[in-house]
């Protein structure tokens, strides 16, 4: 039997359902915030601004003095040790901003026995560990539809209280997808949930989100036992999102179906991606959340420089 949350139509169970949820957030999060650095930390590839020189903070080279510069720029310690005079360059650094989207809806809950965290405790450690990469990267970053862009050195402690004040405000109810809305061209977007949703909807959010040029990242997290379908004989079906409930007989017979409407279903989000120029994967939560990490790092720093090829031509 599939355990899940059932919704309720009653406004007194759902309140207090929604301050159950809120308080728990607040109380889990703690060792989310640890889990994301350290997942972070693994990961971590130091400063990845563009080599040149310009308006920075880390030193990059020195070069011969240029008669008519600003005598302001010229190192006086280097320039002692020879005949010439020099001045320190700094690193351009070109600040981009990623907006991040993390699925905290009813459905995010579920975990099996075969799964090292809950695909919602997976989603927050990664886009808190995402959040906290790009930012000691010179990155701005922020919660679509929550926060502004920021580049803090705290930005996962910020970014988890803006969480948890989202959560516990009356009548708050979480969303299976980002805000459809399109976001300024040279930026970039991070979905993490379990797209679960009608592929109709994700696909219009996609194109809505990327309408003006932006470049997306989609992870998909999935449970194990959501890739392996491994229930048999007399099995209930919940659905978190609604009172629905399918009782089967022979749970095995649905299996072939069920791995083909999955095919599917992943298939047309890979395709809404694709001709967006986003990246798709799946990430399985009894994977380390590190080899995601990686992988949408790598993802990221292509899309950053895909957007200043662009940029330039």
């Amino acid at each position: 039997m599939v355990d899940a949350r059932l919704l309720d139509a009653d406004e007194t169970a759902n309140d207090g359902r929604h301050e159950l949820g809120a308080l728990d957030l607040a109380r889990r999060l703690p060792s989310l915030v640890v889990a994301a650095k350290d997942v972070a930390a693994t990961v971590m590839y130091g400063v990845h601004g563009r080599r040149r020189a310009g308006v920075g903070e880390t030193f990059w080279q020195f070069r011969p003095f240029v008669m008519g510069e600003s005598t302001t720029r010229i190192d006086w310690r280097r320039s002692a040790r020879d005949d010439r005079i020099y001045v320190r360059e700094r690193e351009w650094e070109a600040a981009h901003t990623v907006w991040i989207w993390i699925d905290r809806s009813p459905s995010m809950a579920y975990v099996s026995s075969l799964a090292m965290q809950s695909k919602f405790d997976r989603a927050i450690t990664l886009g808190l560990a995402t959040a906290d990469l790009l930012v000691r990267g010179g990155e701005r970053v922020g919660l679509t539809g929550l926060t502004r862009a920021l580049a803090t050195r705290n930005i996962v402690e910020r970014l988890s209280e803006a969480m948890v004040q989202e959560s516990a405000q009356p009548g708050y109810r979480p969303s299976e997808l980002p805000p459809a809305h399109a976001l300024a061209p040279r930026t970039q977007a991070v979905i993490l949930g379990d797209l679960l949703s009608e592929p109709a909807k994700i696909t219009e959010t996609i194109n809505a989100m990327s309408s003006r040029g932006a470049l997306g990242h989609v992870v998909m997290i999935a449970d194990p036992v959501e890739e392996t379908f491994p229930f048999s004989g007399h099995t209930e079906f919940l659905d978190v999102d609604s009172s629905a409930t399918l009782r089967v007989g022979e749970a095995a017979t649905f299996k072939a179906d069920y791995h083909k409407r999955l095919a599917i279903h992943r298939d047309t989000i890979r395709t809404a991606c694709m001709q967006r120029g986003w990246s798709f994967a799946v990430h399985r939560t009894d994977r380390p959340a590190s080899e995601a990490l990686l992988g949408l790092r790598m993802q990221i720093e292509a899309g950053q420089s895909a957007g200043s090829y662009r940029e330039a031509i």
